[in-house]
This record gives structure tokens, C-alpha cells and sequence, in this order.
């Protein structure tokens, strides 16, 4: 079984709403519906659990789970204080039968169930070649000449872009070491930037597919700009 983890428990204060971001509409319709119908319509994704704030629970429920017709979505959780720890509390719930495990930013809306079913077929071929893989993470490529500089703005040196990729969501992963690897960091008291760094933390290997720009996080008012524009050029409304 492959199961979905959303996370949209954050407030999104940078959007400078006076609604979370992720139930925004966009063409009429919520961010994360909109993030939602990817998962329910790829076939690789058996059931969706969708991580929300505190008291939103009926809201969700009834203006998108049921209103959408979301029927892969198995249960809504509520979120912690930090992304990691809202993932840590999904990741209790799913299913006894998940092998593997998506986890995907609810205000990243321009995600394909294309997209999603590549990145769990790399992650099989990937294991099959190396056994210590035990996750995938979609990239985008570096486009902009990327320094390296000190705490005074100095320029230390210039990095190979070719070597540098901006992780973005979803990061697919093997149930059971992720699970391990969020039980570490959580025994350590340690808080990492995305899923796949307590992954690698643990001593697995996460291989990057590469992916495109237009998979952006809907931060700022320009990302809400874009994601329109987006959405209108791919017929996707």
C-alpha cells in the first residue's frame, strides 16, 4: 500500500492573508483541493492523509473532502507546532499495510499525478540497483549562478550549478525507514529542514529526481500570482 501525507497546518503569514493560505482559492477552488486532486487521481496513491490546523477539522471535512469528493482521503490530523512534527504525527496513523510513504506540501498545487507516480517508480528502480536507497525527493534544477559566502556577505567561492538542486515536495520514501528516521530525530531532539535530511541522517541514501520551477511552494503573493498563471497556461482550471 502507498499512502500520501499533505501537510497543511501552517498559518501562512508571508501571504499576508487573513485566511491560511492553504484554503486560499485559486479559480474558484481551495490551494489544497486543488494540491488533493493530484493525489486522488493518481493511481499509484492508495489513501491520502491530509494534516490541518487545530479546528479546522470540520471545515475541511465538509468544504473539501466531501465537497471535492476526496475518497481516498482517509483522515485528517491535526498538526504540531513544526512541519516535522506534523508529519511525525501522520506518520503514527497510516495505514499498517504502507510499504511507502509521499509526503507533499499542501500549498504546492501544481504537483501532477504524473508526477507523483514518477517519483515512486524511481524510488522501487533506485532500491533495486542499491538497497540503501530509501527515498527519492523532486528537484528543481539551479538556474542562477550560486556563491558561497561568509557571515560578512563575502564571496568564498562559486558552486558548480550542476551540482545544486532546490528540494521541493514530494519526497517518496520506504515506510519503515522513514519512520525510524523521524523516531531518531525526534529522540535527539533534532529539527531538519525537509523529510529526506533526517533520512539521510539516519545513514540511508535519497536519490533527486529532477523536476521543473513550475512546482512552486505558494509562499509570497508573487508565488500566488504565478501559480495562476501557471494553472491557466496548463488548462489546469
Amino acid at each position: 500500500m502507498i499512502s500520501a501525507i499533505i501537510t497543511a497546518a501552517g498559518k501562512g503569514t508571508r501571504l499576508q492573508s487573513n485566511i491560511s493560505k492553504q484554503f486560499i482559492h485559486i479559480y474558484g477552488k481551495p490551494i489544497l483541493a486543488h494540491t488533493l486532486k493530484s493525489f486522488q487521481d493518481c493511481e499509484k496513491i492508495d489513501e491520502i492523509y491530509v494534516v490541518i490546523p487545530k479546528n479546522y477539522e470540520q471545515y475541511c471535512e465538509d468544504e473539501i473532502v466531501k465537497k471535492y469528493k476526496f475518497t481516498k482521503v482517509k483522515k485528517l490530523i491535526t498538526g504540531g507546532d513544526v512541519r516535522q512534527e506534523s508529519v511525525f504525527n501522520a506518520l503514527k496513523v497510516v495505514s499498517k499495510d504502507c510499504k511507502i510513504v509521499s509526503v507533499h506540501d499542501g500549498v504546492r498545487p501544481l504537483i501532477t499525478p504524473e508526477d507523483i507516480s514518477n517519483i515512486i517508480d524511481y524510488l522501487l528502480e533506485c532500491n533495486i540497483v542499491d538497497s540503501k536507497v530509501k527515498g527519492v525527493i523532486l528537484a528543481a534544477p539551479a538556474y542562477e549562478t550560486v556563491k558561497k559566502i561568509d557571515n560578512d556577505n563575502n564571496i568564498e567561492y562559486t558552486i558548480t550549478r550542476n551540482l545544486v538542486c532546490m528540494a521541493q515536495t514530494p519526497q517518496t520514501f520506504f515506510y519503515n525507514e522513514l519512520f525510524d528516521s523521524y523516531k531518531k530525530a525526534f529522540t535527539d531532539n533534532f529539527i531538519g529542514t525537509d523529510d529526506a535530511s533526517l533520512v539521510e541522517r539516519a545513514g540511508w541514501k535519497v536519490k533527486v529526481l529532477i523536476g521543473h520551477h513550475e512546482n512552486i511552494k505558494i509562499t509570497t503573493p508573487t508565488d500566488l500570482f504565478l501559480a495562476e498563471l501557471i494553472m491557466k497556461k496548463n488548462g489546469s482550471i
